[in-house]
């Protein structure tokens, strides 16, 4: 049976990852911070699932989220790295704290589990980074998180060559405006997302399953000659512009 890591699992795109690859007979484990998601996650997912406490930041909270894996799975053929937090802020507004909260999660928290959880990763597995199109096109208060997803995005053709020996591909999805609970979080108005849609040439904003299902494809077989690439989940936005 194969197995999945998902990092920020509980809520959102991995949220519905985890529900996918576990309808189509992985072993998941999930991991997030917030009580409450952590708490309905562990009540609503399957029984299985492991859900599991970690913060990316801290190094021996990801040391004991390998020992845990390691101990229930074995070994792993999907690493999602998909955790991250966005505190958008013009950049006379930017705060030590604010940019060193989301380099520790969105870049430094990544690379270390990424590296921790390497030995579990079997020959032939699938390595999937949460990017997003804010890395490659640009938004107002948008610098820190869009500069660290891009620093993830930077390291995928890297990896890729150094991992492709083992034949472990290494690929990133990232996705445009989606219908999580982060629009909530960041206060979007209705009237904001109307405006957001006006941009995107679907009409609308993508859905959670929709990107999951880009990462079970990565993940997957099908996907076994595809290395070092970008998948872009936006509806078409950016095209024509």
């Amino acid at each position: 049976m194969p197995a999945g890591l998902i990092t920020g699992g509980t809520t959102g795109i991995g949220r519905a990852t985890a529900e996918l690859l576990h309808s189509r007979g992985y072993q998941v484990a999930v991991t997030g911070q917030n009580p409450g998601s952590l708490a309905r996650a562990r009540r609503e997912l399957p029984g299985d699932v492991l859900v599991v406490r970690s913060d990316a930041r801290v190094l021996a909270d990801t040391d004991d989220l390998v020992a845990t894996v390691s101990e229930r799975f074995g070994s792993l053929d999907l690493l999602f790295l998909n955790a991250g937090i966005f505190h958008p802020a013009p950049v006379g507004d930017v705060t030590e704290k604010s940019f060193d909260e989301q380099v520790g999660v969105n870049f430094k928290g990544q690379y270390f589990t990424l590296q921790k959880a390497l030995p579990l990763m079997r020959d032939g597995g699938s390595i999937v980074f949460t990017v997003g199109i804010g890395a490659r096109r640009g938004s107002p208060g948008g610098t820190v998180g869009a500069a660290t997803r891009g620093a993830l995005l930077a390291m995928v053709p890297s990896l890729a060559l150094e991992l492709a020996p083992r034949r472990i591909r290494v690929n990133a999805v990232s996705p445009g405006a989606t219908e999580t609970p982060l629009f909530d979080k960041l206060g979007v108005s209705p009237s904001g997302r109307d405006a957001m849609r006006t941009n995107i040439p679907f009409e609308r904003f993508g859905s959670s399953r929709e990107v999951a299902e880009v990462v079970a494809f990565l993940a997957s077989d099908a996907a076994g000659y595809v290395t070092g690439q970008d998948v872009v989940v936006a509806g078409g936005y950016g095209l024509g512009v």
